[in-house]
């Protein structure tokens, strides 16, 4: 029984063709005419209380079984029409009698009204419409594409999002090319329902010319007229159910579950449906004993179908409640039972690598319960920040604080406070920008992460402040992004022992031989632990693990001097520095003077801890100032503020200018990549005041 009701649509299919060649009985094809007719209204209510095309995406497929039983039909009422002297069918001249009222020539005129409607105005227009809608859809294709990876890369959606929706914009384009050739199949139906009504009207007149021209008139053209009305009805139902879908994608399972399940999921259109037919059935002249059964039927499956589908959502409702309370029906012990145990004390010492604290009103955007989207966020930067600087960046400790501003949040590194920001909910963040094409209003502010001027507007002036060149971005971003910079500028401080010893055993599952060979015969972990840590400190990915290591062994044979075996390092890693700052073959740079690096390199001293840059106030205030000038420059052409100079220096010269300008990059000639055009912004010189007076005093 199980396997025959999985087949049932097959054999449905079997059954309709069969209908083209055997003869049925009369009442049984009342029933199946009536069926017909019920079939093409269900459809219709179905498809306009749908949201989605998605959610009857077997309408292709129904509409081709449909059709072809509407045929078969209509071959069976040609057979006892022709051969029956008019037929004796209960509906047909119900629905004869009903249209013609006693008036053959008004008849035919309202029929051939519902045939023209039916054919110029409906399905021409379904068929235009869904010629439209595959075209933009498929044109739409790669514009939506783009929008999902862009959304993933900035971590508006995570994976699975991004392949749900990629899937959902393959089956759309599937669904309206479906549509644009199923379409041919409902104009084509209603021009045969045409052709079988003149074969009707005409093999009538020939076949009852012996009977006389008015019996003609009176039995075939009344049977004709009802033929074609009962077919003609149906097509023009399903003609604006084909319209009604392409204006608003195919499914993963057989035809036979999907049309099953996605009826199953229509309770109130099925219950409508059949109140609809069970009312026609009391209008006078109609057909009342099957429309009245038919009706009962739907009506009843409806509402036995609604009454389960009540019963599975409350049972899935109080379920999900359950789950929820269970964690809460847990007993907790009081804070003084809890720290009467000494151990649990020791728990309060344990300080977070990253921790972020939130107002009250910040909740919405961090709780995953409440449609917080913060969490996945900050997965998806996880990987990327893997992926980019081969660092996996340790668990974010995310929760509350009532010492905070309802707006506010701070964000810890290692238990202290190295940022803070506030956001409002309800509003976005417009950065404005170098010339606005007209003002916003807002409330003046600052973007956390770059310091960019910005205001917060409400959402009705965000499509406004786009026009007037204005960048809009969402509560969650601002919080989300500047939560990403802050452990950018701070990644050196989260690598640790542990972090560098999972490193390297990540290494040895690709390369053990170069991990025994290197560590510890020539590199401690420790050490390594100090290369690792400058190189992220000045934005250099670690992720080319075996490339660091080989060339530290190399080094190591040559000098002890850890900054040396970093500079050494960097050389190795010139693609991938090069790769890193680099935009469009590009690279944007302030240089030094020659004078300059000369006076650097004199003032290079040594001790014991090694060599450091002992450089005069003087010179260091000249070096400061000038470098101030050129970073408005970087910040105008939004770019990468990079100072270019000898490697000797670059090393000293980088920690000097760490203490001014965090976000300063200096690097070498020999970290650069020669297919690399290199552009310089300016250069740092010592003014010829400075140069003559040096002079002056050495002459002295």
């Amino acid at each position: 029984m199980k396997r025959l009701l999985q087949n049932s649509i097959a054999l449905l299919v079997v059954v309709i063709v069969l209908f083209l060649v055997i003869p049925i009985p009369p009442f049984l094809l009342d029933l199946l005419l009536i069926i017909n007719i019920s079939l093409s209204i269900l459809i219709l209510m179905i498809t306009m209380t749908i949201a989605d095309a998605q959610e009857f995406s077997i309408f292709p497929s129904l509409l081709l079984i449909t059709t072809l039983f509407r045929l078969g039909l209509n071959v069976s009422t040609t057979r006892q029409i022709l051969g029956n002297a008019g037929g004796n069918s209960t509906v047909i001249n119900a629905f004869g009698h009903l249209i013609t009222s006693g008036n053959i020539v008004l008849g035919v005129i309202i029929f051939l009204i519902i045939v023209l409607v039916q054919f110029i105005v409906i399905t021409k227009g379904a068929e235009r419409v869904s010629e439209v809608a595959a075209r933009f859809t498929l044109d739409a294709m790669p514009g939506k594409q783009m929008a999902i990876d862009a959304d993933l890369s900035s971590g508006l959606i995570n994976e699975q999002q991004a392949r749900e929706r990629r899937a959902k914009i393959q089956k759309d384009a599937d669904f309206y090319g479906a549509m644009d050739g199923a379409t041919k199949i409902v104009k084509g139906d209603s021009i045969m329902g045409l052709i079988i009504t003149a074969v009707n009207f005409i093999g009538g007149l020939i076949i009852g010319s012996v009977n006389g021209v008015q019996n003609v008139l009176e039995v075939y053209s009344i049977a004709t007229i009802g033929d074609g009305l009962v077919s003609q009805l149906p097509a023009l139902m399903i003609s604006t159910a084909t319209g009604m879908i392409v204006t608003r994608s195919v499914s993963d399972g057989s035809l036979n579950n999907d049309v099953i399940t996605q009826f199953k999921n229509q309770p109130r259109a099925i219950t409508s449906g059949g109140v609809v037919i069970f009312l026609l059935g009391l209008i006078p002249g109609t057909p009342h004993l099957p429309l009245i059964l038919v009706g009962s039927g739907l009506g009843a499956g409806g509402y036995v179908m609604l009454r389960r589908l009540s019963r599975q959502r409350a049972e899935e409702e109080a379920m999900a409640v359950e789950q929820q309370a269970a964690p809460e029906a847990e007993a907790m012990p009081s804070e003084t039972d809890y720290y009467k145990d000494i151990n649990n004390v020791y728990s309060l010492l344990t300080v977070d690598p990253i921790e972020m604290e939130f107002g009250y009103s910040l909740i919405p955007l961090v709780d995953e319960n409440s449609g917080g989207k913060l969490i996945s966020r900050i997965v998806i930067f996880r990987r990327q920040y893997a992926q980019d600087m081969g660092f996996v960046i340790p668990s974010i400790r995310l929760h509350d604080s009532s010492a905070l501003g309802t707006n506010q949040y701070i964000v810890k590194i290692k238990g202290e406070e190295v940022a803070r920001g506030e956001i409002l909910v309800d509003y976005y963040l417009a950065l404005e920008p170098a010339n606005p094409a007209g003002e916003i209003d807002g409330i003046e502010t600052v973007e956390p992460a770059y310091g960019i001027p910005s205001r917060w507007i409400l959402p009705e002036n965000k499509e406004m402040a786009e026009i007037y060149g204005y960048t809009v971005i969402d509560p969650l971003s601002v919080m989300q992004t500047h939560l990403s910079e802050v452990i950018r500028r701070h990644a050196y401080e989260l690598l640790g022992r542990s972090e560098v010893i999972q490193l390297v055993e990540n290494l040895k599952r690709t390369s053990p031989e170069l991990v025994e060979e290197v560590i510890p015969n020539y590199l401690s972990y420790a050490n390594l632990e100090r290369i690792l840590r400058g190189l992220l400190k000045e934005g250099i990915p670690i992720r080319d693990l075996a490339t660091i290591l080989e060339t530290a062994m190399e080094a190591l044979m040559n000098t002890k001097d850890l900054d040396m075996v970093t500079e050494n390092i960097r050389v190795a890693l010139s693609r991938t520095i090069t790769r890193r700052f680099c935009e469009h073959g590009q690279l944007r740079v302030v240089t030094l003077e020659a004078e300059v690096e000369k006076r650097i390199i004199a003032s290079l001293s040594k001790n014991e801890q090694g060599i450091y840059l002992a450089m005069g106030p003087d010179l260091m205030q000249q070096i400061i100032s000038q470098l101030g000038d050129f970073m408005k420059k970087f910040n105008d052409l939004s770019q990468t503020p990079i100072v270019l100079t000898s490697q000797v220096i670059r090393v000293y010269l980088s920690r000097m200018l760490a203490q001014f300008y965090p976000g300063l990059y200096v690097l070498s000639f020999n970290e650069i990549t020669s297919d690399v055009q290199i552009q310089s912004l300016g250069n740092v010189t010592i003014p010829h005041e400075s140069r003559r007076a040096e002079r002056q005093v050495a002459a002295v």
